[in-house]
């Protein structure tokens, strides 16, 4: 990258250029003002090259006892279909001779009509494109020549890696010692896992194309985008900036260099364009012809006729399938005796040669157990879906990290990238770094032990060669244990580091020495800009959010030096000077937006401590300063600079809300949508920004330590494609509150208090920066979230907040034939709100494998989703929307025939697939469904930009909710196996599939959608609900716009209102709540999300079903 870009990323060297995260560029801060960004080495979003098929090989498998699908109907099962011929395919584009049935879920015999969608139109048949994650045959070739590619930088580029390894320390074999914890002899190594015995398959079947999507496309025009090549990244050594005036000391495992160099590398994209696995490759790739979807056969009459069973007879399989995979050995003894370490069970993890008897092939666990997933109809568990268990000895398992903080999608590595490839699954991982924690060990030290080559912090699955030695897991280095980490701080007693609590918590915090900052950490400081135009004033936000903020204000995070400061705009910018001394506040205009300056820099971000009188006085008077205005033009971009020079020379957070579409000044936009082509069958538009003035300002706030949150609350157009570069690149956090209105919306008003009062009250983090390494021969090359990438693994993070979530995309470079296990460990560096220099490392570790039913087994079917789904996102803006939706039909559709051919030891018919990936295509169906990615239906542009955002931003147990709501039935609700936390008792209705069958006129169902959540009640429901819940004294009775549970001294009103309260609080947002009756105007809303039903422009669970057993079997 040329100098200008880098010192584009990292400002321009305006206010002050001390930083205590990454450290200033020492070339960029001497740049001269006014360089501008080079976009060419900003993509926005993720571009993935192609590559051509290679000539498909043998694949192994195991020859484990496969438990075969019994033939004929089971109770709870769906018949077999008749065997009829698929009628031939028709031409592209027209329709098809016959209807399909009108739900793929009809319910037996009559069905009350309030709780049944109307007839729809029979949706016209997919169209064969060219777009998938995958190509055919299972054996791969990259089109760009596959070869070492250090630091994951293209071969041209090629220079030594960041994590270096030592030149008089050769890693050897790569392989842990055989005990981590038991002191061996060093050098040692376990033997290798017991070798699989060869089976072949014959690779006969003909390659298949991408699938059909619900409207005829057009494939997208001209090659995909390429990156630009990163220069060679910095060496591992400590960089330190122009504004560092003295050298660190000469003890490099004191500091956190890895951490604070940033490389040369911009933009929030892939960094190594020929390490794509092959999920990228198979988005981007063109796929052979030959993929056609025939007609749909009408549903089989026993499918029809079918009821699901009550809810409390719950198939066996089933009850199973709903437990995590825990099928690992039990805890093992030692051989040759304890040694002068501890003993089996006394040290916190033991790696020993009787991991190999941990093979999968011994017997079939339960994730193998073979589905016909066109048999097995209630598939959907009863709880919400565990994380699987890694298949790790009892020791390593107890010390792992936990699901909820760091998940990968295959908690079983596959040993090579060709096995990877074979079982069509992408390989990922998926964090909540800054998670609220009720447990969580913080280590006072001076010294932070850490391997000298790479930088790995110290963990649990490091290996102790001795009292005085041990090895990196990450990298295989031996390091010296320095003397003060013989000492442990919990016993009290000295010559036990493997007892330490770095060594006991794969989870832990770390207060920085001083050799961890370039200047004194910084104070927390908060800059609220606020839209006053006449559509501001009229939705009625600015009282709201004032009297939050007054009522919220000494819970602001921070200390006797936090700053805050207000700016607001219409088609001037107003500052508020709230210097000590003064009366009252006094408010200075700037109506020169093209050349903004601040009039009085020193007095308009004050201490809180020291003017709270004054903000408050501001506060109570803002709403009525502008209760009277008329201007309805917008300044934004003006606004935003001018917070930009408030905040350089600290950092802080900036706090946006904006009301309409900016129409004035820099950053002007104008409307993109057409609101007669939301329902369309073309690809949907303007998902790109339209200038990248929002990505540019970004990009200078992220190098100055400002992270920009945005709210937008409006029911007009806002183009938040654009708008929320600003928050996406700097690290900030996006809240849109559609139609928001003080009056006609009090359920958005809701929301938006209780949002904001988490939002001003939560824990945060400044100046921060993230690095993920991983063990040697294991890369990652695409990252997903709000950040900025400033190196090829290092992201840039000027707030951090623990309701934000990241994923990264990760590939195999070489193979792990030597190793046993493989870690990952992700490493936050920030500045407290207190003013405390933090670390916070999570560490985990997870099982290689070597056959390709391993793989399978260790699936994690809900992290896959939401890597997919991340990918996608980039698929859509970087492409085309019915790309992304063709790639996530092919996700399914490979790794099922992947499954088939190569897995499964006896064929059967049917559509099967693994316990473990049993959901698969239903929640690949729910994201072709989903706000996101539907088409023909009616979608807002911004509202569908919003959930693309949500996607790649919230971490995975939320954005599930927004992929796959759950639906419980209210109305029964029993103490019967129910929660009590505290004093409360929390019912557990189980959760239903998503079918206007499941709904009954007779009850009332609650719909979780993430963001909101509908209670709808039946028309016939009982009339001791509607009292005792409701208080109404019967069904007509029911408000049309209600959003509250009222407050009733009775059992029922406690449960219901217990069990919403339960599920509102487990999530970091405010979930809106609306009771509605049969009629409402929103039950469309509602029914949109039965995902198992047919609409108008999407097919039914079982007719999805249909057509990938048709792709899979041609």
């Amino acid at each position: 990258m040329s100098t200008a870009g880098f010192n584009s990323q990292n400002g321009t060297g305006t206010g002050q250029t001390y930083t205590n995260g990454p450290s200033q560029n020492p070339v960029a801060l001497q740049q001269p003002s006014g360089v501008g960004y080079s976009v060419n080495h900003q993509p926005a979003y993720n571009q993935m090259q192609a590559k051509v098929l290679a000539p498909p090989g043998p694949a192994l498998y195991p020859s484990g006892p496969y438990q075969p699908v019994p033939p004929g109907p089971q109770v709870g099962s769906y018949p077999p279909a008749p065997a009829q011929p698929l009628l031939p395919r028709p031409q592209i584009g027209i329709l098809p001779s016959h209807t399909p049935p009108q739900s793929a879920s009809p319910s037996p015999g009559p069905r009350p009509a309030q709780a049944t969608p109307p007839a729809q139109a029979t949706p016209p048949p997919p169209a064969v494109t060219s777009t998938s994650y995958y190509t055919g045959p299972p054996a791969w070739q990259y089109a760009a020549p596959r070869g070492p590619a250090p630091n994951h930088v293209n071969p041209a580029a090629a220079a030594p890696p960041l994590m270096s390894h030592s030149s008089t320390q050769p890693p050897g074999p790569g392989a842990p010692p055989t005990s981590i914890h038991g002191f061996t002899q060093p050098g040692s190594a376990p033997p290798p896992m017991n070798p699989l015995p060869p089976h072949t398959y014959q690779p006969n079947r003909p390659a298949y194309g991408p699938p059909p999507t619900m409207k005829p496309t057009a494939p997208p025009a001209g090659p995909p985008g390429t990156t630009g090549t990163p220069p060679p990244p910095k060496a591992d050594a400590q960089c330190w900036g122009a504004a560092s005036s003295a050298r660190p000391p000469a003890e490099p495992d004191t500091q956190e260099g890895d951490v604070e160099c940033p490389g040369d590398v911009a933009g929030n994209g892939p960094q190594a364009p020929n390490s794509y696995n092959h999920v990228d490759n198979r988005m981007a790739g063109a796929a052979p012809p030959g993929r056609h979807l025939g007609h749909y056969p009408s549903l089989p009459p026993g499918y029809q006729n079918t009821s699901a069973p009550p809810p409390s007879s719950l198939h066996p399989a089933l009850q199973a399938a709903t437990q995590p995979y825990t099928q690992g050995p039990q805890p093992y003894q030692q051989p040759g005796g304890p040694g002068p370490g501890p003993g089996p069970g006394a040290g916190p993890a033991q790696l020993s040669p009787s991991m190999a008897a941990m093979s999968l092939q011994s017997s079939t666990p339960e994730a193998l157990r073979v589905v016909n997933l066109l048999q097995e109809r209630n598939l959907l568990p009863p709880a919400p879906v565990p994380a699987p268990t890694p298949c790790l000895t009892q020791d390593l398992q107890k010390l792992n990290c936990s699901p909820e903080v760091f998940r990968c999608t295959l908690t079983s590595i596959p040993q090579t990238q060709s096995v990877l490839n074979k079982a069509k699954l992408p390989l990922g991982l998926l964090l909540h770094p800054f998670k609220d924690l009720s447990q969580l060990p913080v280590v006072t030290s001076s010294t932070i032990v850490r391997c000298r080559s790479c930088r790995t912090y110290i963990n649990p699955f490091v290996s102790f060669l001795d009292q005085r030695r041990w090895k990196c897991n990450l990298c295989y280095r031996v390091n010296d244990v320095p003397e003060e980490f013989m000492y442990n701080p919990v016993s009290r007693s000295y010559g036990e580091p493997h007892k330490r609590p770095e060594v006991q918590n794969a989870t832990i915090e770390f207060i920085a020495p001083s050799e961890y900052m370039l200047r004194p950490p910084q104070p927390a400081v908060y800059l609220f800009v606020l839209d006053v135009s006449h559509n501001a004033v009229e939705t009625g936000y600015l009282s709201v959010f004032c009297q939050s903020l007054l009522d919220n204000i000494s819970a602001l995070p921070g200390d006797s030096r936090t700053k805050v400061g207000f700016i607001t705009f219409d088609s001037t910018i107003h500052f508020y000077n709230l210097q000590e001394g003064l009366s009252q506040p006094q408010m200075l205009i700037v109506s020169d937006i093209e050349d903004i300056f601040l009039p009085t820099p020193d007095s308009l971000l004050v201490n809180l401590n020291e003017c709270k009188e004054l903000v408050q006085d501001l506060l109570k008077s803002l709403p009525n300063l502008f209760e009277k205005t008329m201007e309805t033009q917008s300044a934004l971009g003006s606004a935003l600079q001018a917070a930009f020079k408030l905040l350089s020379p600290t950092g802080g957070r900036m706090s946006v809300f904006q009301t309409q579409l900016p129409n004035l000044g820099v950053g002007a936009l104008q409307s993109r949508e057409d609101p007669n082509q939301r329902a369309s069958a073309k690809d949907v538009q303007h998902l790109s920004p339209a200038t990248d003035f929002y990505k540019k300002l970004a990009l200078d706030c992220s190098g100055q330590q400002v992270a920009v949150d945005l709210f937008l609350l409006s029911a007009q157009y806002c183009d938040l494609a654009t708008l929320g570069c600003i928050s996406r690149y700097s690290a900030g956090s996006v809240y849109y509150y559609p139609s928001y209105h003080h009056q006609h919306n009090p359920a958005q008003v809701e929301r938006f208090q209780r949002d904001l009062k988490r939002y001003l009250t939560r824990k945060i983090g400044f100046e921060a920066v993230m690095r993920i390494r991983c063990t040697k021969g294991l890369s990652i090359h695409t990252f997903h979230g709000n950040f900025f990438v400033r190196s090829t693994d290092l992201l840039s993070l000027p707030n951090v907040n623990p309701d934000a979530g990241f994923a990264v995309q990760m590939s195999i470079e070489e193979n792990l034939d030597d190793m046993q296990v493989v870690s990952f460990q992700a490493a936050l560096l920030y500045t407290s709100s207190k003013g405390e220099r933090r670390i916070r490392v999570h560490t985990m570790c997870l099982p290689v494998v070597s056959s390709l039913s391993d793989v399978f087994a260790g699936a994690d079917v809900q992290a896959i989703t939401g890597l997919l789904a991340c990918m996608a996102v980039d698929r859509s803006v970087t492409s085309s929307l019915s790309d992304a939706r063709d790639a996530m039909t092919n996700a399914a559709i490979d790794s099922l025939s992947s499954y088939r051919q190569s897995a499964l030891t006896i064929q059967q018919p049917g559509l099967l697939a693994p316990a473990c990936l049993r959901l698969f295509p239903l929640y690949i169906l729910a994201l072709l469904k989903q706000k996101a990615f539907r088409t023909g239906t009616s979608t807002r542009l911004d509202e569908r930009v919003f959930a693309m955002y949500q996607l790649k931003y919230q971490p995975l147990a939320f954005a599930m909710l927004m992929i796959h709501p759950a639906l419980y039935r209210l109305d029964d609700l029993s103490d019967e196996g129910a929660l009590n936390i505290g004093e409360q008792t929390i019912p557990q209705p189980r959760v239903l599939q998503l079918s206007v069958e499941k709904l009954s006129r007779e009850g009332a169902f609650l719909l979780d959608a993430g963001l909101v959540m509908y209670l709808w009640i039946g028309r016939n429901c009982h009339q001791n609900f509607l009292s005792q819940v409701l208080g109404v004294s019967s069904y007509a009775a029911v408000p049309e716009k209600l959003y509250l549970l009222p407050e009733l001294d009775t059992a029922e009103s406690q449960r219901t209102r217990a069990f919403v309260s339960w599920l509102r609080d487990q999530r970091p947002f405010f979930p809106s709540l609306h009771i509605i009756r049969d009629e409402s105007q929103l039950k469309p809303h509602f029914l949109q999300n039965m995902i198992e039903d047919r609409t108008e422009s999407a097919l039914s669970y079982y007719e999805f079903l249909l057509h990938l057993q048709q792709q899979i079997s041609k």
